[in-house]
């Protein structure tokens, strides 16, 4: 894929261009960029979304699902007329609409500590929108070993987290970046965190925490802020409060 922007990308991304830390360079960048997103529902929702408006060249999804009625109080990349269809083709379908210069790759699987190193070996970065511990520690491993930077989030009832996982390099103070088992040394023991199908979840929770999600990426790509990295962003959304929580590598 050319990186150079054609003028209908120019006249696209115009507000994109005209801020200093993107400029042309930036929108090159987001366009050349390869990223894997693990889950196509609440939290994947929005960064398929805001990723695909903001001109990232290739989007790759990892999903096993269709689309159910009960998704789409919260999986706003849906609708009812994708109901039945898997959820990776909708997606797809939804992303052509919003912008048509993105590439979509589909991967309509689950994904696994033996598949995942060669899946995220073909993308820059990875966002995890999945929703059990297997799959996030498949991911964070697999981007630890093959050097990818990793957007993590998650969410609860009503409260949601997100944090950027790099351990393959240091940081300021020249140790090591902290990795996701540092974060969290064990899964929790099964049945003790219920699923949303179970304990429910506000739909626009996980907008709200995609987004972020969708934010860092773009900072990663771009090369611009501070990512969070060494940093868990906590959300509360009853309380609208926001805290951060530092942690280092063990």
């Amino acid at each position: 894929m050319t990186t150079t922007l054609t003028d209908e990308e120019l006249e696209r991304y115009a507000r994109h261009i005209v801020l200093p830390e993107i400029g042309g360079a930036g929108q090159q960048r987001l366009k050349r960029a390869r990223v894997l997103v693990i889950g196509a529902g609440g939290l994947g929702a929005p960064v398929l979304e805001y990723l695909a408006a903001a001109g990232v060249g290739t989007l790759g999804i990892i999903d096993d699902d269709s689309v159910s009625l009960s998704n789409l109080q919260r999986q706003v990349i849906h609708g009812t007329d994708t109901v039945g269809m898997a959820k990776t083709d909708s997606a797809k379908a939804a992303i052509a609409r919003i912008n048509p210069n993105v590439a979509v790759e589909l991967h309509n699987l689950r994904l696994t500590a033996d598949n995942a190193p060669a899946l995220v070996a073909l993308y820059d970065i990875v966002v995890d929108g999945s929703d059990n511990f297997e799959t996030r520690y498949a991911v964070a491993d697999a981007c630890a070993a093959e050097k990818r930077p990793l957007v993590h989030a998650a969410v609860g009832r009503f409260d949601g987290s997100v944090t950027v996982l790099k351990p393959f390099e240091t940081g300021a103070d020249g140790r090591p970046n902290p990795s996701y088992r540092d974060l969290f040394p064990e899964p929790p023991p099964s049945g003790l965190v219920p699923s949303c199908a179970v304990a429910g979840v506000l739909g626009v929770l996980t907008g709200v925490v995609g987004t972020l999600q969708a934010m860092e990426a773009i900072k990663l790509i771009a090369g611009i802020g501070e990512p969070l990295v060494g940093r868990l962003l906590l959300y509360d959304a009853l309380t609208a409060r926001f805290d951060t929580i530092r942690y280092k590598r063990n």
